[in-house]
């Protein structure tokens, strides 16, 4: 039981340690968190390529044309053929089309050196929430190209599909936009500058903990008793020579 109590009482007395060299260096904490985080957030607003996105919404029928009624095993069928659409979409089945597309090579001759693996790299197709709908999303660093990648996508994806799967029909639920507003999508310069504060504020901390803990003089009359182990019989006080000059 006394065992317990020494090993509470000295992580109290550990944890008031390290509390007292934190509010001693506190200074230095803030200032190098907030100077990491601003450099974070300058060279991320001004040094980092911004991209941003463009994406439409297709949907997946599994129905027959004369069948006006739908049910739960169409539903779950035209699920099954959301993924291997997605599949689809991504090959270069559709996206070498894609890339020889006139309309695109003419309004966007810089964008004529995209490959196959740059422009799939570039795109994700995924269903919304493991629906039948499908989510078409281009990252690229010029918004109208990436919205008219995806636009052309979906004029030709839909036929390609038919052709290759001979099976159920895809629509167009949202045509292709520019996403979140037209403003870069990346990079994310408030999570940057709390990574970079994050990192400044980690970096000082070790410092200050490594050098006030490698620190081996004594600093007060309780480290030499706690330290040493002996009783302490005086201590010379420290005199202030500008005072003790004016007195004598």
């Amino acid at each position: 039981m006394e065992e317990n109590v020494e090993k509470v009482q000295e992580k109290e007395i550990d944890l008031r340690v390290i509390f007292n060299i934190l509010r001693k260096n506190i200074i230095p904490l803030v200032l190098v968190t907030v100077i990491f985080g601003a450099c974070f957030y300058v060279y991320s607003s001004f040094f980092v390529t911004k991209k941003y996105s463009a994406s439409a919404i297709l949907i997946v029928n599994n129905r027959s044309k004369d069948n006006t009624v739908i049910n739960n095993t169409e539903i779950t069928a035209a699920q099954s053929l959301a993924d291997v659409y997605s599949i689809i979409i991504k090959s270069d089945a559709v996206l070498q089309p894609v890339l020889t597309d006139e309309n695109l090579r003419a309004n966007y001759a810089k964008h004529s050196s995209m490959t196959y693996e740059k422009l799939r790299n570039s795109i994700s197709v995924s269903n919304v929430n493991s629906t039948q709908v499908i989510s078409i999303t281009m990252t690229d660093v010029d918004a109208s190209y990436a919205r008219d990648v995806v636009a052309c996508i979906v004029d030709k994806a839909p036929a390609i599909i038919k052709d290759k799967v001979e099976a159920g029909s895809v629509n167009e639920i949202s045509e292709a936009k520019i996403n979140n507003s037209g403003r870069p999508v990346s990079p994310d310069t408030t999570r940057d500058a709390v990574i970079g504060a994050l990192i400044g504020f980690v970096l000082t901390l070790a410092v200050v903990l490594i050098r006030e803990l490698t620190n081996n003089t004594f600093k007060t009359e309780d480290d030499i008793v706690n330290v040493l182990n002996i009783p302490l019989l005086g201590v010379i006080p420290s005199v202030d020579t500008k005072e003790f000059n004016k007195n004598v």
